[in-house]
């Protein structure tokens, strides 16, 4: 007997959502449409197939992370089409005044959904197949403190978290409003619910496309964690007079896509002179990952909250990232 007829003695009807997505079409610029919210229930289908993969979020009853009350799922399929889905769950413990103003969902809206054993059993054959994607670490944290609370093991799922790719796509965001989906939202002019975890699934997926299309990576390189680099050999390098770039001095700050020395040859053929550290003669700064462990409690470099003081201080430094530096070389090429 399937699942949800075991828990509800009826086949539930389906309450899910087809939102194309091809991948040419994200861009920054156009405003991407979300659908109309749907309406809150427990009595819907787990969505079948193969997907690229799926992201989820969670919401939760109160402060405690193991009270989920909603879980939301973004499976994108082969052509980027994403196919939202989201299941109210029994937390089985008390609603917060602040959560239910935040989400909507209060303890009637779930007297009759399911416990959270049950809907992670349903959930299980699905999530297990497939990449999961996070915004930030707490749906994660929340499954797993859910698990805990209901005394079962938590499934090892394979995870991996927008935040992290969306800094690595633009980095020019850290102090400028920062990764969160609110910024993103205004930043890649994304239009979704907030706090609702079926809408708020689909932002986090949509995060991961447009990532795709503006570093040009695919998924499968997007979510490989930075490596830890030590760059304690610094490299310079004199830029080529003949370049279109000549007289420009490039630094870089953190972990790039390519190899440090290879982004030196890269600037220092299209003329940029390459730099160990950031000066008055620094023209550009790219910033790629940081490894917070090592920033003192910082989340910039020195070399980046350095180039934003003398830009502050009126000094034409431009701080860019990875891909921005890779199409200025290639542009120099081209000229």
């Amino acid at each position: 007997m399937a699942p949800f007829n075991w828990l509800f003695g009826r086949t539930p009807k389906p309450i899910q959502q087809n939102q194309p997505a091809p991948l040419e079409e994200f861009r920054p610029s156009p405003i991407i449409r979300a659908p109309a919210r749907p309406a809150l229930s427990h009595a819907v289908r787990v969505p079948e197939g193969s997907f690229r993969f799926v992201a989820l979020d969670v919401e939760t009853a109160c402060s405690d992370a193991a009270s989920i009350c909603q879980i939301g799922l973004a499976c994108v399929q082969p052509d980027n089409q994403i196919q939202t889905f989201s299941m109210l769950v029994n937390p089985g413990t008390r609603f917060d005044a602040f959560n239910i103003q935040l989400h909507g969902i209060g303890p009637d809206h779930v007297a009759d959904a399911p416990r959270f054993p049950d809907a992670l059993d349903a959930l299980l054959p699905l999530l297990s197949r497939h990449h999961l994607i996070q915004h930030s670490n707490f749906d994660k944290q929340a499954m797993n403190a859910a698990c805990s609370f209901c005394g079962i093991d938590a499934p090892d799922l394979r995870w991996a978290d927008s935040v992290q790719i969306a800094r690595r796509a633009w980095p020019e965001l850290k102090g400028n409003g920062g990764h969160g989906l609110a910024n993103l939202k205004r930043t890649l002019n994304l239009q979704f619910h907030h706090h609702d975890a079926g809408e708020d699934a689909r932002a986090a997926a949509l995060v991961v496309l447009h990532a795709e299309l503006h570093l040009r990576l695919p998924f499968e390189e997007l979510i490989k964690p930075a490596a830890r680099k030590s760059y304690s050999a610094a490299i310079t390098m004199d830029g080529d007079p003949t370049g279109v770039l000549a007289g420009s001095v490039v630094v870089f700050t953190g972990a790039l896509g390519m190899s440090r020395s290879e982004a030196a040859e890269l600037a220092a053929r299209a003329g940029m002179s390459v730099k160990a550290g950031v000066t008055r003669e620094t023209t550009h700064l790219v910033v790629g990952d940081q490894d917070l462990s090592v920033l003192a409690g910082h989340t910039k470099s020195s070399k980046h909250r350095k180039a934003e003081d003398m830009q502050r201080a009126g000094h034409p430094i431009r701080i860019i990232g990875e891909s921005a530096f890779k199409s200025l070389v290639a542009k120099s090429k081209a000229s």
